[in-house]
């Protein structure tokens, strides 16, 4: 066996192994530091610029949907005013007045407005810059050309002078020709508009055909889109990011620079292509898109790109944009790298002047440890050379390090003396422990009761906001009530007497051609004109339908104010079946049969029940709450269905009632997809939702919880097989247990 000596290796000063490794370490980690610095910022500015873009994205779409709704909806009422005979198209005077109060209403809409098939019609326009809004009425009409009165308005509607009359043919209109080829609502494009201020806006039409499909008018609203530039300007994306929305054929719709999305040209309003804009990003942006995904029309989902504008990277996010009446837009947002990197690169220099400054302060420290270090050893060593050698007298004493102070003692003391120690470690280490976990004992109690602190401050927050609500709704649907009934009265008891006045005028006309069998001439022409025999037929049909339209109305009325009793605060003795009979006369058209979904049955089987003590109106609200919910599950059911799949097992809801001893049963079951484990068992916390963004709050049944157990002090549960339905089960006392 080779034995090596100590001269075969080559020797290194203690001082110099003490002091590189420890330089060598530092500047690794400095490195290290300054790196992983650079790259986190760097990834920070990625994740962060998603965030903004994902955010704006989530804002302006929001926007979109709640503002491009209103045209549409005023459209629907006012077909809806037609059909129930509040709005005469052929009163051309009341329906301009009519549509002069809808734009008091809507300060965003730049024209409301109809077009008979005869080519007559009435209108009311708010064009930007124009001192009043005009009633425009057009009664007479020529070869399809009608005669265009403009009048200035005062503060009632009522018009002041003739502002200008011009010639129009609607029937030659693109808004006109696509509505009635299309034969439903739609929009008919963005249009721009001529004039010393000029604006574009979007107009959305609605045909109105009669009961024999025969087209009668088309109706149609302008909206201005400068709100949707105001909008995107008060969304900071960035200190130097944009917002522009376009068509797909790369016009601009809005843009959140300063500049319109139009210019005025000799009193001409022309659009402008994003790529035409004076704002060089948005230009800059446009222009890429087009070179990078080629034909807009071609962009189905959402895009993410980045590209470099000006030396500086930008992030671009391109996502469509779709309604269900035909509009088609890109949304596109940019956000330059440069706002975010500025503080980031300067936490990184000063991070790297950090570093080398401690460097160079650690190897002057390193310097003098290993000096302090070496001496006292050096001591030490030549102490145990002198003792080696047989002088055991010889001694040394080592001041200032407590470990080469221990070596200076005999092994035995040492020994004995780190015995001790480890001793006193374990049993430290022992109360440690001890410690430790009575204090995570204590923090998870005290977490527990933060959680149940916030989880009621929760149902208090969400029970303050849906009573303001709640009261404020009961006020408003009680008032509309009471304004439909007087007028629906008032035409309910008249109708007898109509239909006594006609009887009594066609049995006058029938003697008259009983006793004059051979009228004149002009009588008989008249009498062929009006189609005397079916008129005498058809009005007392007609004047039938219209008692049957009123008694509809009187019900509707009726269960709104019973509805309506939402902000009563005292306790009283409730008919349930009426309050359920209410909510679902208010329910009624989801339950009618519509083109995307079949009519849902409603099965009743009600329990004799005595009056009960409870809040009607909190009530009421619990079964708008359920019954809405089982609609929603019933038509996300037959999305997916098949026409013989749904007449197999029709959609259903089942209201089962029943009273024992001094409690009321209330069961709503339907046969929709039903509800998994998991989400039933979050079914009532506030603010659980599995609809999507904008369908739901998660609070209906959370508060619908609340009512029936804290406030009437019953029970609400539900019960649910997957793919067989839900049950929920209301039971109530009979005599009131609210405190």
């Amino acid at each position: 066996m080779k034995y090596f000596d100590s001269k075969d290796f080559i020797k290194i000063p203690l001082r110099l192994i003490l002091i590189v490794p420890f330089v060598v370490q530092i500047s690794a980690s400095v490195g290290l530091v300054g790196y992983l610095s650079f790259k986190n910022g760097q990834k920070a500015v990625n994740d962060l610029a998603g965030q903004v873009i994902d955010k704006s994205n989530s804002l302006v779409n929001q926007h979109l949907n709640s503002y491009l709704a209103i045209p549409h909806q005023i459209n629907q009422m006012n077909v809806d005013a037609v059909e129930t005979g509040l709005l005469d198209l052929q009163d051309f005077e009341h329906a301009g007045k009519y549509l002069w109060k809808q734009m008091q209403l809507y300060k965003n809409l730049s024209y409301n407005g109809y077009t008979l098939v005869t080519g007559q019609g009435a209108g009311s326009g708010n064009y930007p810059g124009s001192q009043s809004t005009t009633i425009d009425l057009y009664p007479l009409t020529v070869n399809g050309v009608s005669k265009v009165y403009s009048y200035a308005t005062d503060a009632q509607g009522n018009r002041t002078k003739l502002l200008n009359n011009f010639d129009y043919n609607s029937f030659e209109q693109p808004w006109y020709i696509n509505t009635v080829k299309a034969g439903k609502p739609i929009w008919s494009g963005v249009n721009a508009w001529d004039g010393a201020v000029g604006y574009i806006a979007a107009s959305a039409n609605y045909p109105i055909y009669d009961q024999s499909d025969k087209l009668l008018a088309v109706i149609g609203v302008d909206l201005l889109l400068s709100n949707i530039s105001d909008f995107l300007r008060q969304i900071h994306v960035s200190p130097n990011g944009s917002i522009f929305i376009i068509e797909r054929n790369g016009l601009l719709v809005a843009n959140s620079s300063s500049q319109k999305p139009y210019v005025i040209v000799n009193g001409k309003t022309k659009r402008l292509a994003a790529a035409d804009s004076s704002n060089l990003l948005i230009q800059a942006t446009a222009k890429y898109l087009q070179q990078h995904l080629g034909d807009f029309h071609k962009i189905q989902d959402k895009q993410q790109l980045t590209f470099d504008f000006k030396g500086d990277r930008q992030f671009v996010e391109v996502t469509p944009w779709r309604d269900r009446f035909g509009l088609d837009w890109l949304v596109v947002v940019t956000v330059p790298e440069s706002d975010f990197m500025a503080q980031i690169n300067a936490n990184t220099r000063n991070t790297i002047v950090l570093c080398l400054l401690t460097l160079a302060v650690a190897s002057i420290v390193g310097i003098y440890t290993s000096r302090w270090i070496t001496q006292p050893i050096l001591r030490l060593s030549h102490a145990s050379q002198a003792i080696a050698a047989g002088q055991l007298d010889y001694s040394v004493e080592v001041k200032g390090i407590d470990e080469l102070e221990m070596l200076s003692k005999s092994f035995n003391h040492m020994a004995r003396q780190l015995q001790e120690s480890f001793t006193a470690l374990g049993t430290a280490n022992q109360q440690l422990e001890e410690t430790n976990a009575e204090l995570e004992q204590r923090v998870e109690a005290r977490t527990a009761e933060l959680q149940a602190t916030i989880q009621e401050l929760h149902r208090t927050q969400a029970y303050m906001v849906h009573s303001e609500k709640m009261s404020a709704l009961g006020q408003m649907v009680a008032g509309v009530a009471h304004e439909i009934n007087n007028p629906v009265n008032f035409i309910h008891g008249n109708l007898t007497h109509i239909d006594e006045y006609a009887q009594d005028l066609l049995r006058l006309v029938q003697l008259y051609q009983k006793y004059l069998s051979e009228p004149p001439i002009e009588i008989q022409k008249e009498l062929d004109a009006i189609d005397f025999d079916f008129l005498d037929k058809d009005l007392t049909n007609v004047l039938k339908s219209m008692r049957i339209g009123t008694n509809r109305i009187r019900e509707i009325v009726l269960s709104l104010r019973n509805f309506s009793r939402l902000d009563e605060a005292e306790v009283k003795e409730v008919d349930i079946h009426e309050g359920i009979d209410s909510t679902l006369v208010i329910l009624n058209n989801r339950l009618k049969a519509k083109p995307d979904h079949p009519e849902i049955q409603v099965i009743k089987e009600y329990g004799k029940l005595p009056l009960v003590e409870c809040y009607a109106g909190q009530l009421n609200q619990v079964f708008m709450n359920i019954l809405s919910n089982a609609i929603d599950a019933l038509e996300e059911r037959d999305r997916d269905r098949s026409l013989e799949e749904i007449k197999a097992q029709p959609s259903t809801i089942w209201i089962l009632t029943a009273a024992k001893d001094d409690t009321v049963t209330i069961r709503i079951t339907d046969n929709g997809l039903g509800i998994s484990d998991a989400v039933r068992s979050k079914l009532f916390n506030p603010f659980f939702t599995t609809k999507p963004v904008g369908k739901g709050t998660g609070l209906g049944l959370a508060i619908s919880y609340q009512i029936v157990t804290d406030k009437h002090g019953g029970k609400l549960s539900c019960h649910s097989t997957p793919g067989q339905g839900a049950e929920f089960v209301i039971e109530l006392l009979i005599h009131s247990a609210i405190i």
